[in-house]
């Protein structure tokens, strides 16, 4: 399994994940819908927008509705001869801090026909040295407290609990653990 940018070439696999109900974004689902229509509507707009660098696409919306300002950050799919999955590196320039409504620097989601092979692991793996070369000096990571697959991804990476709290009800109110990964 490697991470790919997205590109043409990937881009009907995506396509087939959203149609069978994958989403990227595990708190909202109908992201998937959302995008189904985007690709839709244009296909190499919705390729160039998962790359953006200077967070300056649109606001973020939340899964109560509410939406708050972009973060600079990329997604990479999951490809081992198909789409996987995809991960999602997003940061605040100048400092390794993250904003209040920011859950963590990375999010990941395999899909669910590829699970339980190792995917997330290695693209986390994969991701930790470009988010060193942006200069931070470590990476947060939530996930739910009974997440347990989540949590051995984060640990197989280095990544210790610095925090348990709960989300805010904007997020759903889950109790969590927030994990941090040193990079330097």
């Amino acid at each position: 399994m490697e991470l790919v940018w997205p590109a043409a070439q990937y881009l009907s696999g995506y396509v087939d994940a959203l149609r069978k109900n994958w989403s990227p974004d595990n708190l909202r689902p109908e992201v998937a819908s959302e995008q189904l229509a985007r690709i839709a509507q244009d296909p190499a707009r919705f390729l160039a927008e998962q790359v953006d660098r200077e967070g300056k696409r649109p606001p973020i919306v939340l899964p109560d509705g509410s939406t708050v300002p972009r973060l600079p950050g990329y997604t990479q799919w999951m490809w081992d001869g198909e789409f996987c999955g995809s991960i999602g590196f997003r940061w605040q320039t100048g400092t390794t801090e993250l904003p209040p409504y920011c859950l963590g620097h990375i999010g990941y989601s395999v899909v669910p026909w590829k699970r339980q092979r190792g995917y997330a692991t290695r693209a986390l793996q994969l991701l930790l040295p470009q988010a060193r070369d942006e200069g931070l000096a470590y990476v947060e990571l939530t996930t739910d407290a009974d997440n347990i697959v989540s949590q051995r991804v984060i640990e197989a990476n280095g990544g210790e609990v610095v925090e348990r709290f709960h989300k805010s009800q904007a997020y759903g109110g889950a109790e969590s653990l927030r994990f941090r990964i040193p990079l330097r």
